[in-house]
């Protein structure tokens, strides 16, 4: 089902299966890799809609589409209905061809300005928001992204989900937590069935989806029509292939093989440097590299050698080095349950000093 393509406006996703846009994650490196991997749609990190900020080095990144493949969807966040409008226009002049809502981000500094979240504790303003960008957008379609609602005892998303697609919404994400719950505890998925169950445009679950296993109960308890992928998709971008091979075989595919996952990552920081220039990109690529390395043994003393690395030809080398190292005693990505450990002798010496 989800290997099924999806219309949306005049576009057509080529699956189901969507990769989360995540602040400080998911910049246009990151989805193109998702998206080569498997994922069907990419959604940016949020922009804001303040236009002193437009002209910001950190907007300008995030707005930056350059070799992505269509459709270019952005997410943009704010307060202000003529100012969310005014970014839609910004944003679609600037090569977006799906302008995404951001109703869900439980970030403190965004809540404390009433963006993100927060906006579901005033419907009023929320519809206001959703009618000026629709208006703004025209032909582009225009999707949103929301949670459950603000707390246990306030929990409207069905209320909002179904004004919003009258007001012109044309896909709506949920993820399955209140803003109370940040990213705490289980997601629960009865909201999202119920939204699926009362509108007809596609609705898709998101929160806590890690596995495939874990996909396939999420389209059964839900009946949504795709499914959004956020944090277990970092360091492990592939998980999208895995589960639309699981979905369409009812079987596990073998994990990619060491050398693939070396050349993933290589290329990946190919272009995470070119984007955020030497210096930044050196310190940002830490986290990416790190969290491919967590799963494996001894990946925490990897990971702090990784760290203390200060250039992008060092991060590079070290890399190929330890991979290379990696792929003598594994043929597959390890498993993060993997039991064996990493031989010593296959360790660089600063990671054996540490263990």
């Amino acid at each position: 089902m989800l290997s099924t393509p999806l219309s949306l406006g005049p576009h057509t996703l080529p699956n189901r299966l969507f990769v989360a846009p995540m602040a400080g994650v998911t910049d246009r490196p990151f989805r193109k890799l998702c998206k080569r991997l498997g994922a069907g749609h990419a959604v940016s990190e949020m922009v804001t809609s303040q236009k002193a900020l437009w002209n910001s080095l950190k907007t300008s990144r995030r707005a930056d589409h350059q070799g992505e493949s269509a459709p270019i969807a952005v997410q943009i966040a704010g307060v202000d209905p003529t100012q969310m409008a005014e970014a839609t226009r910004y944003n679609i002049e600037r090569g977006a061809q799906i302008i995404d809502i951001n109703m869900g981000c439980p970030a403190k500094k965004v809540c404390t300005k009433w963006a993100g979240s927060a906006l579901m504790q005033d419907e009023s303003l929320a519809l206001a928001i959703v009618d000026a960008v629709v208006d703004a957008a025209g032909a582009v379609p225009v999707t949103l992204k929301m949670r459950t609602g603000w707390c246990q005892a306030h929990k409207n998303a069905l209320s909002l989900a179904r004004k919003a697609e009258a007001a012109g919404i044309q896909m709506l994400t949920i993820h399955g937590r209140t803003r109370e719950q940040g990213y705490g505890g289980e997601a629960e998925y009865d909201t999202i069935a119920a939204v699926k169950q009362a509108l007809s445009i596609p609705v898709v679950a998101n929160g806590d989806i890690d596995s495939p296993q874990k996909a396939r109960a999420v389209l059964a308890a839900t009946g949504a029509d795709a499914l959004m992928i956020g944090r277990a998709a970092q360091g492990q971008p592939w998980i999208f292939g895995d589960i639309l091979h699981f979905l369409a075989t009812g079987q596990h595919r073998e994990r990619p093989r060491v050398p693939e996952v070396l050349a993933w990552l290589l290329e990946h920081l190919d272009e995470h440097y070119s984007l955020y220039g030497e210096f930044t990109g050196t310190r940002s690529a830490r986290k990416h590299i790190g969290w491919a390395l967590k799963s494996l043994p001894a990946g925490e003393d990897l990971r702090q050698q990784m760290n203390q690395l200060e250039t992008s030809a060092a991060q590079k080398a070290w890399l190929q080095s330890t991979l290379d190292r990696l792929g003598q005693q594994f043929e597959r990505w390890p498993a993060a349950n993997e039991t064996a450990p990493l031989s010593p002798d296959l360790l660089p010496e600063p990671a054996r000093a540490c263990a």
